[in-house]
């Protein structure tokens, strides 16, 4: 079988590889791909560092080619890329069609953005002086990213780096390679200059922590766990290195008594269990009021049998498998510490057999459960959510809020009022009304509050923020 290998310096490279294996079907092996050590890291960052100079200053219509070409070839691509994600994370196909589709819009957005660049002349308070603020390339970035989204949160972090004219060290999760080195080799065949965008895979306590100890790297954008994020930043001190951190969520859905049913139900099984409930906005608390409560938790009862857990390539799967035996493990403790805790599971949390061997689990859905319990507290990520009962709009708020974390938060309501005030009062980065808690577009900003987020936001054009450097240079007319 063909090794895929790292891309440093221009240059494929590498003989130590690993398996990526398909969690809806373990026999099957996706590829091999290249393990980095940290000799090949340091080349990375070195072969980064070399190119930075040129790419930096290099002209806005060959970024914007190079962008544009990007993201027409993942276009093409989107059934082929589709199916890859898909066999390396476990994501249903639709869904993995549709997260390429979106980092092809990213790279689209962003060669447009690279023709916008623009700063601002302003006069001095001083007479006969002149003032220009314009922003410039940060440096070598350094991008680490999740398994969950193996092209989406790639495609957001490479794009609007090369768009300003960084130069990068690559490292995606060892999980899910695949789509990632697919990214990288068609960026190269676009026309990257060697050296611009360099590829690592492989262990994060080996690649990762290479990263993590350079002095060269001038910042680090990371989306992952707590604790990982944690480390990111207290290494980054050392270097004064500039961070973008994109970490865990506990995100509320409030379902009010006014909310329409069926409107409420279907966002909050969207947000709670689709993408396997492996995403950092998934909706693992549903905070619903007295008196909607027993309908609701009927009524999405009802809506969980419905949905077909299988392999994630078949026709019908709503939800596909968990995406490693480690997950899943973490998953089903979880669902015992739960019932330990008195919460009553009303529905799930069986592992399922299904006719190819893979981590597939029932969407488990809880009631009678407390804002105190660790399965309300702590970031699971998987498919399990809780079903907390509250009094009225007031205590809804209060719970919805009451979380270390603020990344997304979710309200069904049919009246304006507790919307509005929702929308104002809700301690999270990104607030939805009567949709899932999952799902932004690629042209605004993403992001949190809390422990879910440190640092400026990622995607749309807050991209600049962390990504470029401001300048303000004077003139003596």
């Amino acid at each position: 079988m063909t090794i895929y290998q790292n891309l440093i310096a221009g240059e494929w490279t590498g003989a130590d590889a690993v398996e990526n294996i398909n969690p809806s079907d373990t026999k099957e092996v996706v590829g091999l791909y290249a393990s980095g050590s940290a000799t090949d890291t340091n080349n990375a960052i070195a072969a980064a560092k070399a190119a930075f100079p040129a790419w930096s200053r290099s002209g806005i219509w060959e970024r914007h080619v190079i962008l544009k070409k990007a993201g027409d070839e993942i276009m093409a691509r989107k059934d082929e890329l589709g199916a890859l994600l898909a066999r390396e994370e476990g994501k249903t196909l639709p869904e993995a069609i549709g997260e390429t589709i979106r980092a092809s819009q990213i790279f689209e957005f962003f060669a447009g953005e690279a023709l916008r660049l623009a700063g601002e002349v302003v006069p001095s308070v001083r007479p006969n002086i002149g003032v220009e603020i314009t922003r410039e390339p940060l440096g070598v970035i350094g991008i680490i990213t999740p398994w969950n989204f193996p092209i989406a949160i790639p495609a957001w972090k490479i794009a609007p780096a090369l768009c300003y004219g960084n130069t990068i060290v690559f490292k995606p999760a060892e999980l899910v390679p695949g789509c990632s080195w697919a990214i990288v080799d068609i960026l190269n065949r676009a026309g990257l200059p060697k050296g611009v965008l360099n590829l690592v895979m492989g262990k994060g306590s080996i690649v990762g922590q290479t990263m993590l100890d350079s002095p060269d790297l001038a910042g680090i954008t990371f989306t992952g766990s707590v604790g990982t994020g944690k480390r990111v930043a207290l290494s980054s001190i050392e270097h004064n290195r500039k961070i973008q951190l994109e970490m865990g969520g506990k995100n509320p859905m409030v379902i009010l008594d006014d909310a329409d049913l069926s409107v409420a139900v279907e966002a909050a099984a969207n947000s709670a269990f689709f993408s396997t409930g492996q995403r950092c906005t998934a909706s693992s608390r549903l905070i619903v009021t007295e008196g909607i409560h027993d309908r609701f938790v009927q009524a999405m009862t009802e809506k969980l049998k419905t949905l077909n857990v299988d392999h994630a390539l078949k026709t019908g799967t709503h939800i596909g498998p968990v995406v490693d035996e480690r997950q899943l493990k973490t998953d089903t403790d979880y669902i015992e510490i739960g019932k330990k805790e008195g919460a009553k599971l009303a529905f799930g949390g069986e592992l399922i057999s299904r006719d190819t061997p893979g981590f597939y689990l029932q969407p488990t859905l809880f009631t009678e459960a407390t804002n105190q319990m660790r399965i309300s507290r702590e970031e699971i990520f998987g498919p399990v959510a809780s079903v907390i009962r509250v009094k009225d709009y007031e205590e809804a708020l209060a719970v919805a809020n009451d979380t270390p974390f603020g990344l997304s938060s979710g309200i069904a309501t049919t009246s304006l009022k507790h919307a509005t005030h929702f929308k104002r009062n809700a301690e999270a980065g990104m607030v939805m009304v009567n949709l899932p808690t999952a799902g932004v577009d690629f042209h605004v900003p993403f992001g949190g509050r809390k422990a879910s987020s440190y640092g400026s936001r990622e995607q749309g054009k807050y991209a600049a923020e962390f990504f470029t450097t401001v300048k303000t240079a004077y003139t003596l007319a």
